[in-house]
């Protein structure tokens, strides 16, 4: 089985032709009734080898782990990191393996985040709030520019949403130390404001990546794609917190009107850019909130599979006309934005 990314690196190789690629792709499309840009291509096990690898080298690392804590603190951090750096050079440098270059990117930079956080641990700067969250920022900081060496390195997709999460991380840490936790009423409030924000910028900075590749060809939308997945629960969850979801203060007709409403507004934003992040990061709210609904309606029992039914339906329905739906969406939209959103039309012809 070949991915998209082969077909590039084939096409950038010179083993074929643009024009041939191009055929292929639209063959294929055309054999899944879907074009290509709808598919939302992206690489995660090509065979079974790749989940082996994934088994044995996490097994190495949690060894490494193991070792590191057994010793001092901080070296746990340090081993993980060195290890992943080390094993990448081999399954994601050369062999670019999909699964272990993401399983190893992640415990790469969470090697670098975790070690100042196990130092921290093993001291007394808890006692200092101010210094305590300036430290606990450095660590996010550290994890931003070993993402940042990784990318430069590996050129793994994932990586730029690490780096991403990271400086998010680090700037929220940032902010709620100058202003002081011990200041606020509540700081939960507070974080949740600043990760819906940061999901909003991360979410601009994933239409940024897909805009310079309209028609999905390269990388660039592989990198897209994994920021807006990374994108949709920071904004799904501080927004359904607001509206009384998480705590169960919305419930009845008109919660779930509401909660159905704003994952209406979610899928048409989905449909518009062509990403399903949205979609998937707000579905547990939605799920509960019709629960809730028909449980108030005396559905008890069938309450669970009434909601499994109505929402797995919906969700079919979309996936299986997704690129006529999505074209009378776009179709909708001012010119000047759809010039710059992904490519929506016809299912290419086969060459």
């Amino acid at each position: 089985m070949y991915s998209e990314q082969d077909l590039r690196d084939a096409v950038a190789g010179g083993a074929i032709s643009a024009e041939v690629a191009e055929a292929l792709r639209g063959h294929v499309a055309h054999m899944r009734k879907m074009p290509v840009t709808d598919e939302e291509n992206f690489r995660l096990v090509n065979s079974f080898n790749d989940i082996f690898v994934t088994i044995a080298a996490v097994l190495l690392l949690v060894a490494m782990a193991g070792i590191g804590s057994a010793i001092v603190a901080g070296l746990a951090g340090l081993l993980v990191a060195g290890a992943a750096w080390f094993m990448a050079e081999f399954f994601t440098k050369r062999r670019r393996m999909a699964l272990p270059s993401i399983v190893l990117m992640l415990a790469f930079v969470g090697g670098v985040v975790a070690a100042p956080l196990e130092i921290l641990s093993e001291t007394n700067v808890d006692q200092n709030e101010r210094l305590l969250g300036a430290l606990f920022a450095g660590s996010f900081i550290a994890g931003a520019i070993g993402a940042y060496l990784h990318w430069k390195r590996f050129m793994v997709p994932i990586t730029i949403a690490a780096i991403s999460a990271t400086v998010a991380a680090s700037i929220i840490a940032l902010i709620v130390t100058a202003i002081g936790p011990a200041s606020l009423d509540n700081p939960e409030q507070l974080i949740l404001a600043l990760v819906f924000i940061a999901g909003l910028s991360i979410f601009a900075f994933a239409m940024r990546w897909d805009m310079s590749d309209r028609d999905r060809s390269t990388r660039r939308s592989d990198v897209a794609f994994w920021l807006h997945l990374l994108a949709g629960p920071m904004i799904a969850h501080p927004l359904f917190h607001w509206l009384g979801i998480t705590d169960g203060s919305m419930v009845g007709i008109g919660g779930a009107v509401v909660v159905l409403a704003v994952y209406l507004a979610f899928g048409l934003v989905a449909l518009a850019i062509d990403r399903r992040a949205l979609l998937v990061s707000a579905l547990a709210y939605v799920l509960f909130a019709l629960v809730e609904l028909f449980d108030e309606f005396g559905m008890v029992e069938l309450s669970v599979a009434l909601t499994a039914l109505v929402i797995g339906s919906a969700l079919l329905m979309l996936s299986a006309f997704w690129p006529a739906i999505r074209g009378v969406v776009v179709n909708k939209l001012p010119g000047t934005l759809q010039a710059r959103l992904p490519i929506a039309g016809a299912i290419p012809q086969a060459a």
